[in-house]
Protein backbone atom coordinates (compact mmCIF):
# COMPACT_ATOMS: atom_id res chain seq x y z
CA UNK A 1 0.00 0.00 0.00
CA UNK A 2 2.92 2.55 0.84
CA UNK A 3 4.69 1.51 -2.91
CA UNK A 4 1.46 2.21 -4.69
CA UNK A 5 0.41 5.65 -2.35
CA UNK A 6 4.65 6.48 -2.93
CA UNK A 7 4.08 6.28 -6.92
CA UNK A 8 1.05 7.58 -6.88
CA UNK A 9 2.10 10.84 -5.31
CA UNK A 10 5.94 10.89 -6.41
CA UNK A 11 5.73 9.61 -10.14
CA UNK A 12 1.89 9.88 -11.39
CA UNK A 13 0.71 12.82 -9.87
CA UNK A 14 3.92 14.93 -10.99
CA UNK A 15 3.91 13.04 -14.64
CA UNK A 16 0.01 14.68 -15.20
CA UNK A 17 0.93 17.78 -13.87
CA UNK A 18 3.70 17.86 -16.31
CA UNK A 19 1.83 16.54 -19.46
CA UNK A 20 -0.85 19.71 -18.54
CA UNK A 21 2.04 21.97 -18.54
CA UNK A 22 3.09 20.85 -21.65
CA UNK A 23 -0.41 21.02 -23.80
CA UNK A 24 -0.59 24.26 -21.70
CA UNK A 25 2.65 25.93 -22.29
CA UNK A 26 3.94 24.16 -25.30
CA UNK A 27 1.38 22.82 -27.81
CA UNK A 28 -1.04 25.60 -26.47
CA UNK A 29 1.64 28.08 -27.08
CA UNK A 30 2.16 26.81 -30.73
CA UNK A 31 -1.13 27.08 -32.09
CA UNK A 32 -2.11 30.41 -30.41
CA UNK A 33 1.51 31.52 -31.99
CA UNK A 34 0.49 30.18 -35.54
CA UNK A 35 -2.59 31.92 -35.40
CA UNK A 36 -1.15 35.21 -34.43
CA UNK A 37 -0.73 38.27 -37.33
CA UNK A 38 0.53 41.27 -36.82
CA UNK A 39 -2.93 42.77 -36.72
CA UNK A 40 -3.88 40.48 -33.71
CA UNK A 41 -0.10 41.31 -32.15
CA UNK A 42 -1.19 45.40 -32.15
CA UNK A 43 -4.09 44.42 -30.18
CA UNK A 44 -2.16 43.47 -27.66
CA UNK A 45 -0.27 45.24 -27.58
CA UNK A 46 -2.61 47.99 -25.30
CA UNK A 47 -3.44 45.10 -23.15
CA UNK A 48 -0.05 44.45 -22.11
CA UNK A 49 -0.19 48.19 -21.77
CA UNK A 50 -2.69 48.04 -19.39
CA UNK A 51 -1.53 45.48 -17.13
CA UNK A 52 1.60 46.69 -16.36
CA UNK A 53 -0.30 50.28 -15.60
CA UNK A 54 -2.64 48.47 -13.14
CA UNK A 55 0.43 46.61 -11.58
CA UNK A 56 1.87 49.90 -10.72
CA UNK A 57 5.28 48.41 -10.25
CA UNK A 58 6.45 50.80 -12.57
CA UNK A 59 5.20 53.97 -13.31
CA UNK A 60 4.12 54.76 -17.18
CA UNK A 61 3.54 57.73 -18.68
CA UNK A 62 -0.01 58.79 -20.09
CA UNK A 63 1.85 58.19 -23.44
CA UNK A 64 1.65 54.98 -23.30
CA UNK A 65 -1.44 54.64 -21.95
CA UNK A 66 -2.97 56.44 -25.52
CA UNK A 67 -0.99 54.30 -28.08
CA UNK A 68 -3.72 51.71 -28.28
CA UNK A 69 -5.56 54.73 -29.19
CA UNK A 70 -2.90 55.77 -31.86
CA UNK A 71 -3.01 52.47 -33.65
CA UNK A 72 -6.47 52.38 -33.23
CA UNK A 73 -6.67 55.79 -35.53
CA UNK A 74 -3.64 54.21 -37.82
CA UNK A 75 -6.05 51.38 -38.23
CA UNK A 76 -8.98 53.74 -39.10
CA UNK A 77 -6.86 56.14 -41.14
CA UNK A 78 -5.54 52.75 -43.28
CA UNK A 79 -9.19 51.94 -44.07
CA UNK A 80 -10.54 55.27 -45.36
CA UNK A 81 -7.44 55.75 -47.40
CA UNK A 82 -7.91 52.43 -48.72
CA UNK A 83 -11.76 53.35 -49.74
CA UNK A 84 -10.71 56.02 -51.10
CA UNK A 85 -8.19 54.34 -53.33
CA UNK A 86 -10.57 52.30 -54.56
CA UNK A 87 -13.59 55.13 -55.06
CA UNK A 88 -10.65 56.83 -57.04
CA UNK A 89 -10.00 53.66 -59.23
CA UNK A 90 -13.96 53.11 -59.88
CA UNK A 91 -13.77 56.81 -61.21
CA UNK A 92 -10.81 56.08 -63.45
CA UNK A 93 -12.18 52.76 -64.89
CA UNK A 94 -15.56 54.82 -65.69
CA UNK A 95 -13.82 57.59 -67.47
CA UNK A 96 -11.90 54.75 -69.65
CA UNK A 97 -15.12 53.15 -70.07
CA UNK A 98 -16.68 56.30 -71.40
CA UNK A 99 -13.70 56.58 -73.61
CA UNK A 100 -14.06 53.73 -75.06
CA UNK A 101 -17.87 54.27 -75.85
CA UNK A 102 -16.87 57.31 -77.67
CA UNK A 103 -14.32 55.82 -80.13
CA UNK A 104 -16.70 52.85 -80.69
CA UNK A 105 -18.83 55.09 -81.23
CA UNK A 106 -16.86 56.83 -83.62
CA UNK A 107 -15.77 53.95 -85.55
CA UNK A 108 -19.07 52.79 -86.07
CA UNK A 109 -19.62 56.16 -87.81
CA UNK A 110 -16.99 55.94 -89.99
CA UNK A 111 -18.38 53.67 -92.79
CA UNK A 112 -20.87 55.77 -92.76
CA UNK A 113 -19.32 58.67 -93.50
CA UNK A 114 -18.22 57.56 -96.13
CA UNK A 115 -20.91 55.95 -97.77
CA UNK A 116 -21.77 59.86 -97.75
CA UNK A 117 -19.10 60.97 -99.47
CA UNK A 118 -19.08 57.70 -101.84
CA UNK A 119 -16.23 57.25 -103.47
CA UNK A 120 -16.54 54.20 -104.46
CA UNK A 121 -18.59 55.09 -107.14
CA UNK A 122 -17.45 57.46 -109.89
CA UNK A 123 -20.50 60.44 -111.08
CA UNK A 124 -22.10 60.00 -114.79
CA UNK A 125 -20.30 61.87 -117.26
CA UNK A 126 -23.83 64.15 -117.79
CA UNK A 127 -23.26 65.75 -114.61
CA UNK A 128 -20.64 68.09 -115.44
CA UNK A 129 -22.01 69.45 -117.89
CA UNK A 130 -25.74 70.02 -116.57
CA UNK A 131 -25.36 73.96 -115.43
CA UNK A 132 -27.01 75.65 -111.95
CA UNK A 133 -29.46 77.92 -112.31
CA UNK A 134 -30.03 80.82 -109.96
CA UNK A 135 -26.36 80.02 -107.92
CA UNK A 136 -23.27 81.75 -108.80
CA UNK A 137 -20.32 79.65 -109.65
CA UNK A 138 -18.24 80.54 -106.88
CA UNK A 139 -15.66 79.27 -104.84
CA UNK A 140 -17.44 80.52 -101.39
CA UNK A 141 -19.35 77.45 -100.68
CA UNK A 142 -18.91 75.79 -97.26
CA UNK A 143 -17.08 72.18 -97.64
CA UNK A 144 -18.79 69.30 -96.11
CA UNK A 145 -16.83 66.79 -93.77
CA UNK A 146 -18.75 64.93 -90.96
CA UNK A 147 -17.76 65.64 -87.69
CA UNK A 148 -15.91 69.02 -88.09
CA UNK A 149 -17.88 72.20 -88.03
CA UNK A 150 -16.48 75.44 -89.72
CA UNK A 151 -16.78 79.40 -88.79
Amino acid sequence: MWKRLWQTWTIDKPAVLGDRLWQILVVDLAAFLDRLTLRRMIALIPVAILILAYLHRIPLPPEFMLLGDLFAYIDVFSMIFLIGLVARASAIAYALRQAAGYVLRAFQQVPIALRRLDMRHRRANGARRRTRFGRADTDDEVADVHGLAWA
